[in-house]
């Protein structure tokens, strides 16, 4: 379903995978035994076999209820809570959606204006909400919530409000566990073994992902089948591990940057997600590669210029979407004034895919920028569930290969600690 080639990099920059197989065996046996640094959130390696039916079944009821009384869901919450969900959904759906309930996204943001904006929005919606935190005291979640379950209560009442939020969290324990306990909201478990920006193919992506009328046991089934196809250390057949071992042979190489391309819109959000995954996962001890994101054709007419003729600092990684969910033709026009006749009969993804060739030649040929292309023939519920464990796979070895934990954070805890500070929380 992937297939990660790597013609576009000078001889000189691309891997000879024989030299990274015995450590990349290693590593393999590493993961799959749970044995490295963070192996108590591995529970994202198994959990395509292992997951709860019944709460899935829960979840497809709940969503499938959530559709036909409501035109509108709130995702409340931050980082991985949102962003997988909204990676898929808007990969699948597109920007505008026609027939799908509406998704937005709150309590990602301490912004004043967008958070107005959004509750004045919601004013004139039928809406629900579904609140995503482990704990429940998240900064930017738990704010978003409570201006969120405060306009619920006062436009539909107490005990109406409670039929319209879902909450995901915590098996036990928590703020959140215990204010839905309270107040009998349906609840899905955000499991113990999987951190934030791994938990999209838990109840944290399934359920809001669902609503919006994607097949999640398709996502599951691709996600299950990536999980089959990975599960060997062999160079020459695993693309998930190759492409972590160029990215690191890169960045051994002198590359400071890694820039994921994309020539859809609809997958700008996939950026998003695969930069936190990463960047989360390997910022740490002063190592690793910056994460980067661009929308092409978009930012031809911005970035393109450093990336052609500017510092040597970065690569670039493309998904290259074969099959467009989505077509049209290129029209006559009798008068020809925009000079555009000679595209006439032409479709939209012909010329989206000769502007991706005629970059990836100008990028990698003339401006010597390395270039590792990620081919995937279609993007459906199957295949963006394929797509977040190819990732997630690549992202652990990735990490590992620098001698890093993939699964903690700790240098996101030192702003917090300062805002708490500053704000005059007690104890900070």
């Amino acid at each position: 379903m992937i297939k990660v080639n790597f013609e576009n990099i000078a001889k000189n920059k691309r891997i000879n995978f024989k030299s990274y197989s015995k450590t990349v065996k290693s590593i393999h046996e590493m993961i799959h035994n749970k044995t490295g640094l963070g192996k108590e959130f591995l529970g994202w390696l198994d959990y395509p076999i292992n997951y709860d039916k019944e709460e899935l079944k829960r979840i497809i009821k709940k969503s499938n209820e959530f559709k036909k009384k409501y035109d509108t869901l709130v995702v409340c919450g931050i980082g991985g809570s949102y962003l997988g969900a909204r990676a898929a959904i808007e990969a699948i759906n597109g920007l505008y959606p026609q027939k799908s309930m509406q998704i937005v996204y709150f309590g990602n943001t301490l912004d004043p204006d967008y958070s107005v904006q959004i509750l004045n929005y919601l004013e004139n919606r039928n809406f629900a909400v579904c609140v995503i935190s482990k704990s429940g005291t998240t900064t930017e979640t738990a704010i978003g919530f409570r201006l969120l379950k405060n306009l619920l209560e006062k436009k539909f009442g107490k005990e109406e409000s409670k039929n319209r939020i879902v909450s995901i969290t915590n098996k036990i324990g928590g703020a959140l566990k215990t204010l839905s306990d309270k107040e009998g909201y349906e609840t899905y478990i955000l499991p113990d073994d999987i951190g934030g920006r791994f938990s999209v193919m838990s109840p944290v992506g399934l359920f809001p992902i669902a609503c919006a009328g994607i097949d999640v046991q398709q996502m599951l089934e691709g996600f299950k089948e990536a999980r089959k196809e990975y599960d060997n250390p062999d160079l020459s057949t695993n693309e998930a591990y190759k492409y972590a071992c160029q990215r690191n042979f890169l960045y051994k190489k002198g590359y400071a940057s890694e820039m994921m391309v994309t020539y859809s819109l609809n997958n700008k959000m996939l950026i998003e997600w695969w930069k936190q995954l990463f960047d989360e996962s390997e910022g740490k001890n002063g190592e690793a590669l910056l994460c980067a994101g661009a929308t092409f054709t978009t930012d031809l007419h911005s970035m393109g210029q450093f990336i052609q003729d500017g510092k040597k600092v970065l690569f670039e990684t493309i998904l290259n979407i074969k099959k467009p969910n989505n077509d049209l033709e290129i029209k006559a026009d009798k008068d020809d004034l925009d000079g555009l006749n000679y595209l006439k009969g032409k479709k939209l993804s012909y010329i989206n895919n000769k502007a991706y060739n005629g970059t990836l030649e100008a990028h990698s040929k003339t401006g010597k920028v390395p270039n590792i292309v990620i081919e995937i023939e279609k993007m459906d519920a199957k295949s963006i569930g394929h797509i977040f464990y190819f990732f997630m796979i690549s992202c652990a070895m990735s990490a590992y290969l620098l001698n890093l934990n993939p699964f903690n954070q700790p240098g996101v805890e030192i702003y917090k600690k300062n805002m708490f500070h500053l704000l005059g929380k007690n104890g900070y």
